[in-house]
């Protein structure tokens, strides 16, 4: 038996997918994994889809919270200034697009909202900081401060996505000859410290740059810092599903652990 999901979301109900189409892309994503089986070690080009590609956006914001750099808590955090990934690469906090998910006008303690360019042609330009945590690092804050009910505020991300590259997902498919698709991660096996990352994965294997078989029961390992040293495509399928978002992008090489 498989199973899979598809939904919708958005500020205002006009925006929403039409509920056949969420239904359609669901029973698809569902039906396209029967007869799923692990593939055998191996390292090769990873292509995360843009689900899972929103993850790993949101494993760099936390490494980016301010709260996480004072503390020693992030593996970026002697990585300011430096480049983290390649050209293609630029990460964007904006809390004032319009009708996104997380958007608004103040951050939590009063600042006015603005646009931070986290990561800049690949280069870390800059922390998300509250006001406390960037007085405990020497900086000025960068509006970011965030606020849980009955808790005091601290940095966090608000509308943070991967800016569209120039490669439709076909193009990044076809340019593998052996491969693997992610459609699913399972656990949450990273360090935040380290940046070490080993996930339970499922999705579909690449042959000759075609999508050939379900894939389950198999875990894809690496380090961030060479996962995002490493991407080598990115997409030109952003969608704002989430206040996280990213479109489809490879990693040049990662390890997959399956039978043997």
């Amino acid at each position: 038996m498989q199973r899979d999901y598809w939904y919708t979301t958005a500020r205002h109900s006009a925006h929403l997918d039409d509920p056949r189409d969420v239904g359609r892309n669901a029973a698809g994503r569902a039906l396209r994994r029967l007869g799923a089986k692990p593939v055998a070690t191996c390292a090769v080009p990873i292509v995360f889809d843009p689900e899972t590609a929103a993850s790993l956006v949101g494993h760099l914001a936390s490494a980016v919270s301010g709260a996480a750099v004072y503390r020693g808590m992030s593996f970026l955090r002697d990585r300011l200034g430096t480049a983290i990934g390649p050209e293609a690469f630029r990460i964007v906090d904006d809390p004032l697009r319009a009708a996104g998910l997380a958007s608004r006008r103040f951050d939590a303690e009063g600042l006015t909202s603005r646009k931070n360019v986290v990561v800049d042609a690949g280069v870390l330009a800059t922390f998300l900081l509250d006001t406390y945590s960037a007085r405990k690092l020497g900086k000025h804050s960068t509006a970011s401060a965030v606020r849980s009910l009955g808790e005091p505020p601290t940095a966090g991300a608000t509308n943070l996505y991967l800016e569209a590259g120039s490669s439709s997902p076909e193009e990044i498919i076809g340019s593998i000859a052996n491969g693997f698709y992610v459609t699913e991660l399972i656990g949450s096996g990273v360090n935040a410290v380290t940046g070490d990352y080993s996930r339970g994965a499922a999705g579909m294997w690449i042959e000759n740059g075609e999508l050939a078989f379900p894939v389950e029961e198999v875990t894809i390992a690496g380090n961030l810092h060479e996962m995002f040293a490493g991407i080598a495509a990115v997409g030109n399928d952003l969608a704002f599903r989430s206040s996280l978002s990213a479109p489809t992008f490879k990693i040049a090489k990662m390890t997959v652990a399956g039978r043997g």
